[in-house]
Formats: C-alpha cells, structure tokens, sequence
C-alpha cells in the first residue's frame, strides 16, 4: 500500500518525535519485546483509527516490528502530527492522514485502510466500527478495540440492538485507561491545549467544566491546582453530589454562563453548550472542548447569531456577539488538547496503548471463544500493565501473606 500525508520530507524531525515519545512509554516496550522476538502478529493486518501523535507512532512500531501489517488513518480533522505521519511512511507504515484534512478526506482516508482486508481494527471514536457495519459487511474481522467513552458508548448501542458484528474489546473501560488517560491525560493536555492557543493566565479566573465524568475530574482538578475558581455543571446527580463534595461550586449552565472565564466541554454528548447560552455569555469568555466529536459546543448556532468573525491566533477564532460582546472559540470546537496542543503525555499512553496491544493480542490468540458483543479489558491484561508500569517507575509494593489471603477468601472469622 502507499500513504497519503501532508509532506514526506518531515520524516526526519517526525522520527526524532517518535524515539522522544519511545523513552518516555518503557511499559509498552517492555511488553512488546517478547512479541517482537517471536514476530507473534506475523501475517496479522491491523487496520487503525487513532490520533496520530507520536505515542501513537511508537504503537504502530510496535505492532510493525511484532509482525503485522499495520494501516493507519487519523481519527480528528486536526489531530495527526504531520511530522510523524511522515516518519511512519518512510518506515513503510500505510498512513492516510494530515493535519486540517476536511471530513470528506476523513472519511476516503478511512476507507483507504480497509483495502488490507484487516484481522483487527482499532478505532478512537467508532467512526471505522460504524463503516465497518454500514459499509463493508463483506470484511470479516476477529474483532476490535475501542479507546473512547464516546465510543463504547456507540458501540453498546449496536450490541443492545442485536447488531454488533463482531467481539469488541473496550480499552476505554480499563483502570489502567480511564483512570491516568482520561483524568491525568486529558486534564494536563486540555490546560496544555488552552493555554497554547491563548496564553492566558488561569489564576483567579472562573473556569466552568461541563460534565464531571473521569475526563471532567481531571480538567476541574488541574484547573484547581493553576488556582482558578471552578465551577462544575453535571446532569447527574452522582457526579454532581460527587463535584461538591470535592469542593466545587455546582450549578446549571444557565448560570454558570454569566460567571465563567473559561468553558470547557467533557461530556461525550452534544449541546453542552448550547447557542443560547453562548448568547448569555460574558465578555472575553472563551470556549473549548475537550470531548472526542466536536458537537459539544454548538458551533453551528454560533456561525449563525455572530455578528462578526475572526482568527486572531492559531488556534482561536473572534466571534462578536449580538449584544456586542466577543467570545473566543478555541480549535474550532474539535478536542482543543490535540487541536491547539500535543495530546496527552508519553508517559500516560504508555498504559493506553500497552491496553491496545495486549488486547490485540488476546483478540488473535482467543477470537473463537468470543462472541460478538463489548467486553471490558480482562483483569489479567488491566494487572499486567500496573505491574509493569510501577516497576518502569521503580516502585515496589507489599504482597498479601497467606494468612492474609485466607482471611479475605474465607468467611469464618469474626468478632
């Protein structure tokens, strides 16, 4: 197969990308090299819907040197890390992806890794898994992998309705994801993001984060800790109740619009935030998302009720409103930590993605006796990347005595 990036000859910088991201994801190595040595993936065709960051690049290296044929397309209009797509060209990867290609590239982009007739897809977002059941039927697959809430999500939909195709494995859904992924990544990359598209000083300022799921958690606590005031608004009364008790102020968006500085979206649905209250709010207020489509802010609705329209940096577009107010949009509404940013940190994709190969693995080794539905990642594999990820850290940890684990096995003693 050939590719379709933006410019071959970033190779050079975009390789030195993927040894930087390589050092710093020593799990990933550690449990890719028994597979490599073996070339376990040998005749495997892996087709891949995923950012394409450099962390991602070192995944596709893994899984090349393991074996397999690996094709690559970006999952975001405005995520893929030219420089690194060109890298994984030369290396001889099949990537169909740059930054800014509009949706209709999206979608032929996707298409174009289909043509390896692929054993295993792995999607960030579902877009490939919805092509897959809408599109190309006639591709039989040992199953998937999904990295997203979003996704899952879309997924379960397909199994509840008895039209799931295939066995899929929601990497989302492990502890060793969505506990440093979503909450750690996402909320040091999202400050990261907003921070690079504006330079403004978060200290002091009203910063409203809407939706207060792992993702949501993580914004509200960096958020927290650069000092600003942060104010949560949620629709379920868990996480609601969950976001006061850890001290922040909790109300509808309807009144949280004419107090916030800063508005980021978390919440994998659409109309977060919605034009009328982007009407409402106050001079200066900037928007982000911070959710895996770019329907959480109604960007749309905004187009339609601005008055005027302007880039004034990078990633941050002018909008003045009707009543003469200017709001300011970041990364077009799309995922504003890889829009206006790098993505999460190396470190923290190290476990996602030791997640993406160890379930591709147990995909080809136990694809029989799995039927077509969604499964979390299994214990064995969420244990394995701890261990191995504590011991990249240097940390050492007790061990139950066995007077111990008969005591939390057995139900004889008591007072």
């Amino acid at each position: 197969m050939n590719f379709k990036i933006k410019d071959i000859g970033l190779a050079g910088r975009g390789r030195l990308q993927l040894d930087w991201a390589e050092a710093h994801m020593p799990a990933l190595a550690e449990l890719s090299s028994d597979l490599i040595k073996k070339k376990s993936l040998k005749g495997v065709r892996i087709a891949a819907v995923l950012h394409v960051t450099k962390e991602t690049g070192v995944l596709m290296r893994k899984l090349k040197e393991a074996g397999a044929t690996v094709a690559l397309a970006g999952s975001n209009p405005l995520s893929t890390q030219d420089d690194v797509a060109a890298a994984l060209a030369k290396d001889g990867i099949a990537v169909f992806a740059w930054r800014g290609q509009s949706d209709e590239d999206y979608y032929k982009n996707i298409e174009s890794i289909l043509k390896i007739k692929p054993d295993i897809v792995m999607d960030d977002g579902a877009d490939l898994h919805a092509i897959m059941h809408k599109k190309h039927r006639e591709l039989k697959v040992l199953g998937g992998t999904e990295e997203t809430t979003t996704g899952v999500n879309r997924l379960k939909a397909l199994e509840k309705r008895g039209e799931l195709r295939y066995p899929i494995i929601a990497v989302n859904n492990a502890s060793t994801k969505y506990l440093f992924d979503n909450r750690y990544g996402t909320g040091q990359s999202t400050i990261d993001g907003i921070l690079r598209a504006t330079n403004i000083l978060i200290a002091g300022k009203y910063a409203v984060v809407v939706g207060y799921g792992w993702v949501g958690r993580g914004i509200a606590m960096r958020f927290k800790g650069m000092g600003a005031k942060v104010i949560v608004t949620e629709v379920d009364s868990l996480r609601a109740l969950e976001a006061a008790m850890d001290g922040f102020e909790v109300m509808p968006i309807a009144e949280a619009a004419t107090a916030g500085d800063i508005f980021v979206t978390a919440t994998g649905n659409r109309d977060a935030i919605p034009v009328n209250i982007i009407r409402k709010l106050k001079d200066g207020a900037i928007l982000a998302n911070s959710g895996h489509f770019d329907v959480e802010i109604d960007v749309k609705g905004l187009e339609r009720v601005a008055k005027s329209k302007r880039k004034i940096r990078e990633n941050a577009v002018e909008y003045g409103l009707p009543g003469g107010n200017k709001i300011y949009l970041l990364a077009e509404g799309r995922l504003v930590n890889l829009g206006a940013a790098e993505g999460h940190p190396s470190e923290v994709m190290d476990m996602s993605f030791c997640n993406q190969l160890l379930s591709a693995v147990y995909i080809m080794e136990n694809h029989k006796k799995l039927k077509p539905r969604v499964y979390d990642v299994f214990k064995e594999i969420d244990d394995r990347i701890a261990k191995e990820k504590l011991s990249s850290m240097g940390i050492k940890i007790d061990r139950l005595s066995r007077e111990q684990e008969r005591y939390m096995t057995g139900w004889e003693t008591g007072t």
